[in-house]
């Protein structure tokens, strides 16, 4: 006689067999990814980098992460206490101030970054005129004696140091190479990541649909494409307070085009293959078969151009900043910092700072990219 199997039965069966967070596909690719050796480490060492610039306020500011004044323990790295709870009476609360430091230690206690500048931060105690060298290049009776008590000034300590100089207008070049790292990876990202969305939705419908689609398509991207955008940029820049968010907006109504053609492409090729027009016959929908079936034909083709337009954003938006349309003055831009260097030819330190970040970023986007693009490619094996 058959077991009649229960409903409770069957869900602890399903408890026991769980399934893998990664599928057999899904492992494949990882092992494949990690097989190139150099994409694997570059991955891991962006991923450091990435992660220490999203908290770059608690490594480079000129506020302390922690304070205690009176019992109350305070957070001024994300609270903006006014000057009056210390005694004092502006709306904002330098607390490099030798008086509001002085105040708070002997009332309390504060706890500082390793860093205590931010990008925006100016440094009057810099021994010499601006832009001033790498702190470590300075003895320290030389170092110190911008400071009240010289040597023995309690602020002339390894956390008010320049550890890559200062530029023209006294701020630490190492807290803005931080912050100014991570607006161009987010810009890249956020304008690669939308640039992708629409422009392999474009070249999808162009290349699934063909025919007049296609055509009334490509003579509009030709048309999209001959704009000159620097022209428009420079008119919108006289109309629009340059901001990351227009910015970013212009640029990606020019940037979506690069994906286009390598979709489409794919697309016209694939969509008479037999398995689709199999699909159609039994009435599967276009949307499904074209982002189910179809798009995982050219996800090889778009992970190839996918490093170099992410690499093309961050070298656009530090170019504009370079030529002084891009972020708003006074933002933590490595393109500023370029500018800095080519009118700074005595403190090469500024020019070289900004080339080795810039240099670095890109190598490793673009390493990584190729180990995603070879673990993606079904033709791709490695032993």
């Amino acid at each position: 006689m058959s077991e009649v199997i229960t409903k409770g039965e069957v869900e602890t069966v399903r408890e026991r067999v769980q399934r893998p967070w990664l599928s057999p596909l899904n492992k494949r690719r990882w092992q494949n990814f990690k097989a190139n050796r150099r994409g694997y480490w570059s991955l891991w060492i962006f991923l450091v980098l990435f992660v220490l610039s999203l908290f770059a306020e608690f490594i480079a500011n000129d506020k302390p992460i922690i304070a205690s004044y009176n019992g109350e323990i305070l957070f001024p790295v994300l609270v903006d206490y006014p000057e009056e709870k210390f005694g004092g009476f502006l709306a904002i609360t330098d607390y490099r101030d030798p008086v509001i430091h002085e105040e708070i230690e002997a009332n309390g206690w504060l706890i500082w970054p390793p860093i205590r500048y931010s990008y925006r931060t100016v440094n009057n105690e810099i021994p010499e005129a601006a832009p001033a060298k790498p702190s470590w290049l300075y003895d320290r009776e030389t170092r110190c004696q911008r400071y009240p008590m010289g040597v023995d000034d309690p602020s002339c300590t390894i956390g008010n140091w320049n550890w890559l100089g200062t530029d023209d207008q006294t701020r630490d070049v190492l807290a803005r190479v931080i912050y100014g790292f991570r607006i161009s990876i987010l810009f890249g990202l956020a304008l690669t990541l939308a640039s992708a969305v629409i422009g392999v939705s474009a070249g999808a419908v162009q290349g699934y649909f063909g025919g007049w689609t296609d055509l009334l398509f490509q003579r509009f991207i030709e048309i999209w494409s001959s704009i000159p955008v620097l022209y428009l940029l420079l008119i919108i820049a006289a109309v629009l307070p340059p901001g990351f968010f227009i910015l970013l907006g212009i640029m990606l109504l020019f940037s979506w085009v690069g994906f286009v053609g390598v979709v489409r492409a794919e697309f016209l090729r694939a969509r008479n293959f037999e398995y689709v027009n199999a699909a159609r016959a039994l009435g599967v929908s276009n949307r499904t078969i074209m982002f189910r079936h179809l798009l995982p034909n050219a996800m090889v083709a778009t992970l190839t151009f996918l490093p170099f337009i992410l690499n093309g954003s961050i070298t656009t938006l530090t170019s504009l900043d370079f030529l002084g349309f891009g972020l708003p003055p006074g933002s933590p831009s490595l393109g500023e910092l370029l500018k800095q260097g080519q009118q700074n030819l005595n403190a090469p330190w500024l020019g070289l700072s900004g080339f080795i970040v810039i240099s670095l970023m890109l190598s490793l986007l673009i390493f990584i990219g190729e180990a995603t693009r070879d673990a993606f490619d079904p033709r791709k094996t490695f032993r």
